[in-house]
């Protein structure tokens, strides 16, 4: 698989918001034109739709919040899968953005979430601890460890800032998530068992993004 997955996870995310857009023609009501298309809401998730832990990760609430969140899909998930390799970039941004929305899901029970915002943290996460893993070249040292403290700390003073609406859960799980990949994978596997083990973990995942699509299509459809 070419290393340009990142690309797909744009795709799939602006293809999504172009048909929200399309959709409030005939679906006024954006609550459940958002809800129609995959978003999270706590008593949603509680009676059943498990999937919207994970649609929800595809769904943005207008331009502007795609444009913020897909930039930084293209710069930090160019660095992510050129260093890691595509099946552990994608495992991590899935399992980052899941666990993102399981904080949501707790802290933030009572309020619809879209975004990905707790997957693109995770990313943040793993390339801020490798930067404090000994095999970590060199040269990726200006883009990891304490090089990236401006952004995070500038992010979490923005996220902590009232009438911003910003999903601190989301943003706290994926990162502290993808600290703790970074820390403890390496960056390069030289078994090809490893690297086999890896493209399953990524298939399942991505299987499970599939399910979770057929489910939503089910629910919308029989709801």
């Amino acid at each position: 698989m070419k290393r340009e997955s990142f690309y797909y996870l744009i795709f799939v995310n602006v293809l999504i918001l172009f048909l929200i857009e399309i959709f409030k023609f005939f679906i006024p009501n954006e609550a459940v034109l958002y809800l129609m298309f995959g978003a999270q809401y706590g008593p949603l998730v509680s009676h059943g739709q498990w999937f919207r832990i994970v649609t929800s990760m595809f769904v943005h609430g207008g331009f502007i919040h795609l444009i913020f969140n897909m930039y930084a899909l293209f710069f930090l998930g160019r660095i992510v899968e050129n260093v890691y390799g595509t099946e552990k970039f994608l495992t991590f941004y899935f399992l980052s953005g899941i666990v993102g929305n399981l904080a949501t899901q707790i802290f933030y029970y009572n309020s619809f979430s879209v975004g990905a915002s707790g997957a693109i943290f995770g990313l943040i996460g793993v390339l801020f601890a490798a930067g404090f893993r000994r095999d970590t070249p060199y040269s990726l040292k200006p883009i990891t460890g304490s090089a990236l403290l401006p952004m995070i700390i500038i992010n979490i003073i923005f996220g902590i800032m009232p009438g911003t609406n910003i999903n601190n859960a989301a943003h706290i799980g994926g990162f502290l998530t993808g600290m703790l990949l970074g820390y403890v994978i390496p960056l390069y596997d030289y078994s090809w068992k490893v690297r086999k083990i890896w493209k399953v973990i990524m298939w399942i995942l991505i299987l499970v993004v599939v399910v979770s699509y057929i489910s939503l299509i089910i629910w919308g459809v029989i709801g």
